[in-house]
Order: structure tokens, then sequence, then C-alpha cells
């Protein structure tokens, strides 16, 4: 060991040293230590110095790792709590494990598939939150929240189907649903609403939505809206989906608000779907530091009690050093081998190592590596849970131990292939049998037919499982189904402010949404269930007013005099603030959407979320919890705004959305509109509210969320025409004929065409219609194409009527029925957009659109470079035009001189 009064320069040597000769003597200490009893014996001094350092207050760093024991030592370990039968406990984890390893391997003949592995490691991970941990909802409160790991998903039926709530028919159609009696192969809200909450085989948004979950438990609390204090998220986890830059990514956000209502259970198995997690390195240790250097508080339960005796003959510390240096891959190869080959390669390592292991039995020594491991032992568990929750301050993350495929025999314990093994032998079943001692005889398994086990609904087993989830508050885990009291409609004057137009004001659409709230966050009856979220850009979208008036939600107010609290519309942070500023992430944004959008059912408490973001940033980035939105039931409105391939200048490629309605389209809960006016704006939130908060019809889904994109292209604004509402909501209603646009046509029999606009493109739409009257002798009429993407599924209904032998129109080709000429659609979006509808348009179709890569220009230029200004869609329409020989042929090459195309 290196003198440690030859050091190197380091930061202390910036720091005068008040009393160099008591510097001196510490040093002198820790070499005479070093040198008398060995390096490890300094560094367990320093660590306990440290240690208490940190207890008295001291202000040190922290330390990120400790050494690959447990963090809560037997001797520490608390009792259960009263009334726990621990041999009860065990027979109906044995169940369980037995009945999810039989219903995916009674699956397997059908192909469907299934994993076996994943709940056998963390069986006792759930089981002991199951009997003194999770509370359910029918107590006092909302329960807890609990994000179950997607591969364990067979567990919790099996313990679903021991609790008499699902039957042994759902258990036979695991993973086929079609019927309708089937179980989803993983938690999935939309597809077994009564069970799961949270949506989470999409790996590594469950940590993340479980932190912002939590921390949107306290922004309820905060607000007063409804207090769930009470309420605690488990998260559970695999080591290998923390590979997912999602899993880690809000830790800091856990640690600076102190969400201590949320923990993190890792099951540290050691492997992934392939091989091992950290094949050359140490996964938990890894993880420890990541947590611990994020502020989180660390319990590492690694070690069942059959090392207790290993660690007391340790007087060296050999045993502790040999097991942080071997490596997780190593250290599963010994999981699979006999003692002979861990004597020698283990504890071969050293001379100290040899001596120990002369003290120890073969067997003892495969009880240690074969099976004693913390996450199999419900004490240990029991241990980690409770100082978890006794843990103020900050969240937990426990790192558990397992072996991967535990109790399913040699053929599967440590495999690196087990994520793929679907089904045990009948020999292996009757293994796994006499290991859990399960009273299930030879002959039930006939015809080689894996039978399911149940010891009876009025059995020792079940009555002491339900009474423990009654003294929790009920099942778990379980969705609240009943519908929540319909919100009242807010006044009507909030949304008529727009239908008189804004005169001869520019005014952009992403200016009049943003009114819009402001008029409802005041409403008296649902006002104060809003929740603004935004990524950082609330003063692109022109809502810095919203700050003074609502407040930003921080947890700890504002503790310091912002910068601007001499303005109007300053920067105000508040403990009850509703507006949810997340900072530069799209994703806790979508994050704490998510949370706010399914409150109505998670809580009871409807919230009306919207989250205005770039467009651009939406769907391409975080469209993966979108969908995670649509399998969670959520409600609430996404706002892309600075909308368009062309209307956002300078901004180029990166900033330029020209897709984002086709991503959008591929998500069937999400009802996508892109208006073109304010109006527009305010009947689909109008019917929006109403079809997801207020009185929906029973034939209409409420568990819907909607897309509007708006534009930051001020704009004047016109008067809402008559009798366009079935228009705006369906997708697709007439603006104006030529005739009532007062374009004048030279000939009173000219030739016709319609144009469809969406969005910002109908102005380039109107624009064309002018000129085409006026230079080109055309009359053309204009449509609003609010939404091509409900158009299509209205046709796509249609044509599922028609299979049926029923007759209906599709609401395209109603509207259009009477349309003269030809169909030009022009969009500032990719082409796929309108041409979504063509063909349900009876009429001759074309399109335009911004289809390739954005580009930084003016929009002039923009618009020009894609095709899509109206002297593009004059262009186009008289090219359309004399294909029908209702124009000349030379007027299309005429026009292209004439604009310079």
């Amino acid at each position: 060991m290196t003198d440690p009064r030859t050091l190197q320069p380091s930061e202390l040597d910036q720091l005068p040293d008040r009393d160099p000769q008591e510097t001196t003597e510490w040093l002198d200490s820790l070499k005479a230590v070093t040198d008398a009893a060995g390096p490890h014996r300094a560094a367990y001094l320093m660590r306990r110095t440290l240690e208490g350092a940190e207890g008295a207050g001291v202000a040190l760093p922290k330390l990120l790792e400790t050494d690959y024991v447990n963090t809560i030592p037997t001797s520490a370990e608390p009792e259960f709590a009263p009334g726990t039968d621990e041999t009860m406990e065990r027979r109906i984890a044995a169940w369980n494990r037995w009945n999810a390893a039989a219903m995916v391997t009674r699956g397997s003949k059908y192909g469907v598939g299934g994993h076996i592995a994943t709940f056998a490691s963390a069986a006792w991970l759930y089981e002991t939150g199951f009997n003194h941990f999770f509370r359910g909802k029918e107590g006092d409160g909302s329960g807890d929240q609990l994000y179950i790991q997607g591969h364990a998903s067979p567990g919790i039926y099996a313990r679903a189907f021991l609790d008499g709530r699902i039957g042994e028919e759902q258990l036979d159609h695991f993973r086929r649903e079609s019927g309708g009696n089937g179980l989803p192969s993983y938690p999935h809200p939309r597809r077994l609403p009564w069970l799961w909450e949270f949506p989470t085989v999409s790996m590594g948004l469950g940590p993340l939505s479980a932190i912002y979950q939590a921390r949107f438990n306290r922004y309820l609390t905060s607000r007063g809206i409804k207090d769930v204090s009470d309420s605690h998220v488990w998260a559970f986890l695999g080591d290998g989906e923390m590979d997912e830059p999602e899993s880690t990514a809000a830790l800091a956000l856990a640690s600076r608000e102190g969400l201590d209502n949320l923990t993190f259970v890792i099951n540290c198995n050691l492997q992934r779907l392939d091989g091992p997690v950290r094949a050359n390195f140490k996964i938990v240790q890894e993880l420890e530091a990541q947590f611990r250097g994020a502020g989180w508080n660390v319990v590492k339960s690694l070690w069942g009690s059959a090392w207790d005796e290993l660690f007391q003959l340790d007087v060296t510390g050999a045993l502790v050093r040999r097991l942080r240096e071997v490596p997780d891959a190593q250290f599963q190869t010994y999981q699979t081998r006999d003692a002979a080959y861990i004597r020698e390669h283990f504890f071969g390592a050293e001379p100290a190592l040899v001596e120990l292991a002369k003290l120890i039995s073969d067997d003892k020594i495969s009880e240690c590596f074969h099976r004693s491991r913390g996450g199999h032992e419900p004490r240990k568990v029991y241990a980690a849970y409770r100082a978890a929750l006794a843990h103020k301050g900050a969240p937990t993350v426990i790192l558990a131990q397992t072996v991967k495929g535990f109790t399913l025999g040699k053929g599967f314990e440590s495999k690196n292939a087990n994520h793929q093994m679907k089904k045990l032998t009948v020999d292996e079943f009757k293994e796994m049998r006499d290991l859990l001692e399960l009273p299930i005889p030879d002959s039930a398994f006939a015809d080689g037919q894996v039978p399911y086990g149940h010891p009876g609904a009025g059995s020792p087993e079940v009555r002491y499982l339900t009474e423990r989830r009654a003294a929790l508050g009920g099942p778990a885990p379980a969705r609240r189904t009943q519908p929540v009291a319909p919100l009242p409609a807010p006044a009507d004057k909030a949304f008529a402010a727009f239908d008189k137009g804004s005169g001869s004001q520019s005014v952009a659409t992403t200016m009049a949404f943003v009114r819009l709230v402001k008029d409802l966050v005041r409403d008296k009856e649902t006002g104060k269930r809003w929740v603004p979220i935004v990524p950082d850009e609330a003063r692109t979208f022109g809502m810095e007013s919203l700050f003074p008036s609502l407040g930003i939600y921080s947890p700890k107010g504002q503790t310091y005099e912002p910068v601007d609290r001499d303005q109007l519309m300053y920067y105000k942070e508040a403990v009850n603030g509703q507006i949810l500023n997340e900072g530069i992430t799209e994703a806790g944004s979508m994050a704490d959407f998510i949370a706010a959008a399914s409150a109505y059912s998670t809580h009871g408490e409807p919230m009306i979320p919207f989250y205005i973001f770039y467009s651009m940033f939406g769907w391409q980035r975080t469209a993966d919890q979108m969908w995670q939105l649509a399998d969670q039931l959520g409600r609430g409105f996404l706002v892309g705004a600075t909308a368009g391939r062309t209307t956002l200048t300078g901004e180029g490629l990166q900033h330029a959305d020209g897709h984002s309605p086709v991503i959008a389209a591929t998500n069937p809960a999400a009802l996508t509109y892109d208006p073109a006016f304010a109006y527009e704006v305010a009947a689909i939130v109008k019917e929006g509210l109403r079809r997801m908060y207020g009185e929906a019809t029973p034939e209409e889904d409420r568990d819907v969320f909607y897309y509007l994109t708006v534009y930051n292209e001020p704009m004047p604004q016109p008067a809402k025409p008559a009798g366009v509402d079935e228009g705006i909501l369906r997708g697709l209603y007439r603006f104006n004929t030529a005739e009532s646009a007062g374009v004048e046509v030279a000939a009173a029999n000219a030739p016709r065409i319609q144009l469809l606009g969406s969005g910002t493109a109908i102005h380039w739409a109107l624009q064309a219609q002018k000129m085409l009257a006026e230079e080109w002798g055309v009359a053309a009429d204009v449509w609003s194409a609010t939404s091509f993407t409900e158009l299509r599924r209205d046709a796509l209904e249609a044509d599922e009527a028609l299979l049926r032998g029923e007759q209906r129109e599709p609401y395209v080709r109603q509207v259009l029925a009477d349309a003269e000429g030809p169909v030009l659609a022009v969009t500032d979006y990719m082409r796929q957009v309108p041409d979504q509808i063509a063909q349900w348009v009876e009429q001759d179709w074309s399109s335009l659109g911004a289809d390739g890569f954005g580009l930084s220009d003016t929009r002039e230029g923009a618009r020009r470079h894609f095709g899509v200004d109206a002297e593009s869609v004059v262009v186009a329409a008289l090219a359309q035009l004399a294909r029908r020989g209702e124009v000349p042929a030379r007027s299309v090459k005429e026009a292209r001189e004439r604009y310079g195309l």
C-alpha cells in the first residue's frame, strides 16, 4: 500500500491545513494499521470511520459501493409481524410456483410460449409483499401502486387462481385471448382491466413511470385534490432491464424530490435474455454505485442464512474479498457445478480461503452456492421491505440476488437459455413437486398432462391468503373499473369566444389553444383538475402568463427570489403549483401525462392533463410511451405545437414535423386532429372533455386520448360557419365554395375542383382558390380536413359492417357525394396523411404534401421546395383538370412558367 504521506496532490491541498501535526498523526495511524493488519483491515476501519462521520452529520462524499454482502445483517433482521405463519406462506408460494409453471407448460402445446424462469426467481419478492406490505384498494385511500415485471405475469395469475379471481379455464387460455376468456401474456390494463393497472413489458418504461407516479401522488396531495400520502409505489424490475436508458433516466428526480413513497425491487438473478447481465463485472455493485450516486437509499439482500456460518468463519475478510472480485458469469458457473469445482476455483484462490473451506462440508458448500440467496428467503426480503418503508427522505432500491429458474430443476436453474425455455417435462414436474412438497399424486398426470394444483377454496392456505389480503385492504394487484362521476361541462362561453373569429388580428392556433386553456382552468368546477405539462418550452408556446396564476409545482415551493419577480408574468414555483414544467425531458413529461391521464382509475380522481410539446419531439421521440398511455387506458390532450414541416422557420430538419399524424394514426386510442382554425380547436377540445370526462354515450369508448396539432404561424382566424360542428369532429366539412368565397369566375360553366386542406395548409388552398378563379377561370371549393385519420377509421368501420351484411356509407363519401370535379388534398405533412382516405373518395384523387427531410428556410422557401405553396396547388389543380380534358394542357405549362416552378 502506498504510504499515505506521499500521496499525489488532491483537492484537499487547496484547503488550509489548520493542524498539520494532527493530519500527520492520522496518516501515520493508517499506515501502522496497514503494516500490522494488512490493507483490508485498514479499508474496513476507514469505511467505518466514514459511516460514522455520515451518521454524525459530517458533510462527506458518500460511499458509492459497499462490500458484496447483505446491507442488513442477520442479527438486525426484524421479526415477522404477529400472526405470520411462515409454514403456511411457504405452502402458498409452492402452489403459486407450481401453477405458474403448469400454465406456461400446458400452453406450450398451442405454440403460444410463455416465461417460467423469471417468476421462479422472484417468487418470494412478490409473495412477501402480497402477504405483508402491498395495500389493496378496498381499504382507506388508493392503496399501493404495483409495477409488476412483465415476464413474471404467470406467477401473478397463479396467485389470482389461488384466491379465486381466475378460474382454471382462464389459466388454460393464457396467451389465447381471441375467444374473450383468455389472459394476456403480460400486465395489460386494456386486455384485463380489473387486474392490471400498469403495462410494464416495454422494458424501461416501468421504472420511469413508477418514479413519475410516485411524484404525481405527491402532486395530488400537495394540491389538495386527494390525500394519497399513504400510497406506496413498488416497481419490480429485472437487472437486465436496467440497461434500458429509461430505467435510470429519472433517478435524480426521485432523490431530488425525496420520494420516499417509492421502492424499486430489482431482481438480480444476474441473467438477461441471452446470457449474463454483466459477464465480466458485477451488476449488483454497478447498480449500487449508480443509485447511491443518484441519492437513493440502497438495500442489498444477496445471501441467505446458510451463508451466516461462512461469514462468521471469515476472520481475515478473504471470503468477502473473493465475493467482490468474482465476476457474475463465473458465479453463474458455480451455481451449476459441484462442491469439488467450487473448492478448487472459488476457495482455491488464496490460502486463507483454502483453510476456511476445510471447515465446511460439501453439503454446506452446495447449499450456499446453489440455493441460498437473499431473494429466496422471506425473512431476508421482509427485512429489506421493512427497511425501505422505514427510510425517510429518499427513495429506496432493493437489490435482491436470486437464481433464475429457481426450483425448476437442474435443467433450468442459471442456464443461459432458460428465458426461452417454455416447458418442463413430466419427470421435471415430479421433481419440482417433491422439492416443493406438494400433495399431487402421480395419477394426476393423466396422458402426460400436467395438472393444476389447488388446495381447495376452504383450505387453510386460501383462508390465510384471504385474511392477509383483507388486513391489507383487499386483493392485489387490482384496478378500479367502476366509473367515476362525470365532470360537469365547463361554461360554453370559453368555447364560443372563438366562434366570431379574430377579425383583422392574426392569431396562431397555438395561441388560441393556450387562451382556451387559460379560460378553462378558471372554471369553478373543473379548473383545478387541469394538469398543464410542458418540457421547458412554456415561453415558446406563450404559456408564461400561466406561471403566476397557476404556479409551477415544486415540493420545496420557491426558496429564492426569482430574477423576474418585478414583472407581471414572473417565474413562480409553489408547493401547490398546478403546472408540471419538467425540464428538457419529453420522456419525463409523457410519464407525468400517463400518471395524470389514469388518475381517474388509480385514485378515483379524474384529472385533465394536457401536454404541449414541439410536435417533432412527440410521436417521433416517445411513441412507445404513447402506446403505454393507450394500454393504461389514459385520457387527456396531447398537443403537438409548432407543428408541420414548413411552419417552424429556420429550425430545420430536426424540428420539421412532417409525419407525426402518420405515427399517431397507428395508435387505436389516439384521436388525431389537425385543426386549421381557432374555432375548430375549441370544438375539438369541447368534444374531448365531453367524451372522456363528461356524459359520454354507452356506445362511445371513453378510454381514448386526443392528439391536436397546432401552429405557430399567426393567421387571421375566420368566424365559424353555421352547421360545421359534425364535420369538424368527424374530420371533413366544406369551408366555402367558390361562390360563397366571393371569387369571380368568368364562365358560368367553369371547371370545378375540390381543394381539401388540413391544418395550416388550408390557407394555401384559400390562396389557390382565388388564383384559380382570377387567373385561370377555375372554380374551387375549399374543405377543411380536420382529421384524415378519423375519416379513415370511419371508412374502415363501414367496410367491416359490409362484411357483416350491413349497408353503411363512409362519412367521407357522404359529404363529398355532390362535390363536382376532382379532389386535390394538400397538407403540411407527407402525402401519406391525406392518402389515408383515397380509396373511399369516388372522385379523381390527387394530393400534395411535404415528403422527404425538412430543411431550414423561410416558410415561403420551404413551401416552394416541397411544392405545397399556393402556386404549386394551382399547378397541381390545373394538371388534374387537364387530364380530364377540362382545361387546355398548355395551361399547366404556362402556369409553371408564370410561377417559376
